[in-house]
């Protein structure tokens, strides 16, 4: 007789990953939230009119950190070989979350430009700046990280690391 129900039933435990964790896997979320914290950050920072040279220096150090680590959190949910459209797409997504935020700003009054308050005429500019700044600091250093991880594989540094993860975060 065959049984169609069997007697022990099995338990299934899905583990759900931790809130940063998940939140890492979504490119739009992540480089969106990025844009949105460096421009606030910015228009914080350079409101200030006796700001010293030391507020301006932690700033950007404070910004670039902040770029390059969630690009890396990011990234590295990911293989190598997608990093060639992964992060020139972050920045896109992180330059139009940047805008979007300065557009805001610009609305209310708080928007820098150098010395003077940002006006609607201004954004343009300040949108291709911050695209190409993005752009270049992003794929730099994914090329950065790119290197030294195929470095640390091939020298023998990661033994027992496979050379591309086996299951795809996508699936």
């Amino acid at each position: 007789m065959s049984t169609f129900f069997p007697q022990d039933s099995v338990e299934w435990r899905l583990e759900e990953p931790p809130a940063f964790r998940r939140l890492s896997l979504s490119l739009f979320t992540m480089a969106l939230l990025t844009g949105v914290v460096l421009r606030v950050l910015r228009a914080v920072t350079f409101t200030h009119d006796r700001a010293s040279w030391l507020l301006y220096g932690a700033a950007f150090a404070v910004g670039l950190l902040i770029l390059l680590g969630m690009t890396t959190a990011y990234l590295a949910n990911w293989t190598l070989r997608s990093w060639l459209w992964r992060a020139p797409l972050f920045a896109l997504v992180e330059t139009a979350g940047e805008m979007a935020t300065s557009l805001l700003l610009i609305a209310l009054g708080r928007e820098p430009e150098g010395a003077v308050r940002a006006e609607f005429h201004h954004w343009p500019s300040m949108a291709f700046r911050a695209l190409l700044q993005s752009e270049l600091s992003i794929c730099l250093w994914a090329a950065l990280l790119a290197g030294v991880i195929v470095f640390a594989r091939r020298s023998g540094i990661a033994e027992g690391v496979e050379a591309e993860p086996v299951v795809d975060p996508e699936t």
